[in-house]
């Protein structure tokens, strides 16, 4: 194979880890060039919702791409974002009045941090701090790393980072903790709080409790705290409901969206704002306008391909198929934890998550690679986080490749289970 001048993210070239070249997918598979059919078990990045190269979604494409492929969107609009905009606002609940478009998830959560700033400064109440939850994700920029967990992702870009106030994870047996934490730190006014509601996504596929994000929610609204849910990884569908707040009958203050928006075709997101935040905004006076933009904008061919997304979950039984994946999964992941070495059998809607090997879950376990290339040999597309190895697969994965992905964690938890006392 010819170098690739290619840098990758996530990706340690000094590794030598092989790099397949992809051609086309299908469903729930990927091909290869050395004619490899590659079953996604993690959706591409978690993005892909109703599997590759979905028709619908492809000829929205295809038909926008002929009429009109971009338009600068400060000052300007057309019929593609403004039919995601009018559908996205029936959609969430009514609180969330406006819908302002960026291009991934990162941005997305930008935004939300910036006007969430923005409102407080126009308020005449300037409020900085903005509280998190530990082993927290929610993007590579600089903002996003602020409010995520510190540690190798970040640890380069340290001085380039801003302080947050940092919640203890709710874990099993600890919830108070974590809740008592929130009430003290919204005592000192801080300016909102971000979470990712039900599952941690990069910080290991860490669950908790509905009833605590219902508590976090209610001690925000009580401190008059901004509440910011970033649903990148858990909307459309990914917890078992088109919203993880929904199972807590949260509505956040501001809502961010991306990955699955658009079926993971294209890249686009939004943040979907409270009515009281875009007002805080409005005004004659143009210093008070909200300073965000990108060149690509609500993309009217990204925006299409979102319009055919809201399009197949408003006309075809998409929930009825997560509830189905999701019993799937479970049965599945019940086989294992009784017949395999796994630790920490955890699932959530359409996730489903184990460890394998140490009970070390840190991202740079250097049991990672290793797992990788045992599912790579065995034509898996599994991205492990350490010793975390989760399930988030197309929904319209069928049962024999869902057979060949769990079979295959099967037999890494036997490969690399730590010798017993009875082996050493």
């Amino acid at each position: 194979m010819t170098h690739s001048p290619i840098w990758h993210p996530f990706t340690q070239h000094g590794l030598n880890e092989p790099i397949p070249r992809v051609t086309h997918g299908e469903g729930a598979a990927l091909f290869t060039a050395d004619g490899r059919r590659i079953v996604d078990a993690i959706s591409s990045w978690w993005v892909t919702t109703h599997g590759h190269r979905h028709p619908r979604i492809a000829a929205a494409i295809a038909e926008q791409a002929q009429r009109l492929d971009q338009i600068i969107f400060a000052g300007w609009t057309h019929d593609p974002a403004e039919e995601v905009a009018r559908e996205l606002t029936r959609i969430m609940p009514p609180s969330l009045t406006r819908v302002f478009f960026s291009d991934s998830g990162s941005t997305s959560v930008e935004v939300a941090l910036k006007m969430a700033l923005g409102y407080w400064l126009h308020r005449g109440e300037p409020r900085h701090r903005i509280l998190v939850m530990a082993n927290s994700y929610h993007g590579d920029t600089i903002g996003t790393m602020s409010v995520g967990a510190r540690g190798p992702y970040n640890a380069a870009y340290e001085p380039l980072l801003f302080d947050v106030g940092t919640l203890p994870f709710p874990a099993v047996g600890a919830e108070q903790v974590t809740l008592d934490a929130l009430e003290a730190a919204c005592a000192e006014k801080p300016a909102a709080l971000i979470v990712e509601p039900l599952v941690l996504g990069a910080g290991g596929m860490l669950i908790y409790p509905a009833r605590v994000l219902r508590e976090m929610a209610v001690i925000c609204a009580r401190h008059g705290v901004l509440f910011i849910a970033d649903e990148v990884m858990t909307g459309w569908g990914r917890t078992g409901t088109l919203l993880a707040c929904e199972q807590a009958g949260v509505v956040p203050d501001l809502l961010c969206l991306s990955k699955g928006l658009t079926g993971g075709s294209l890249p686009l997101a939004v943040t979907v704002a409270a009515e009281p935040i875009f007002e805080a905004h409005y005004a004659a006076d143009r210093a008070r306008m909200f300073f965000h933009s990108s060149s690509y904008t609500a993309n009217p061919i990204a925006c299409a391909a979102a319009a055919a997304n809201l399009a197949i979950w408003r006309e075809e039984p998409v929930l009825e198929r997560i509830a189905t994946l999701a019993g799937r999964q479970r049965e599945r992941l019940e086989r294992v934890a009784a017949t395999a070495p796994v630790h920490n059998a955890r699932a959530l809607g359409t996730i489903a998550a184990v460890e394998l090997g140490a009970a070390d879950g840190a991202y740079l376990n250097p049991i990672g690679p290793a797992l990788a290339a045992f599912f790579r040999a065995r034509d898996l597309l599994v991205r492990p986080m350490g010793n975390t190895v989760y399930v988030m697969p197309p929904y319209c994965i069928d049962e024999a490749d869902l057979d060949r992905v769990w079979d295959a964690i099967g037999a890494a938890a036997r490969h690399f289970a730590e010798p017993g006392p009875a082996a050493s």
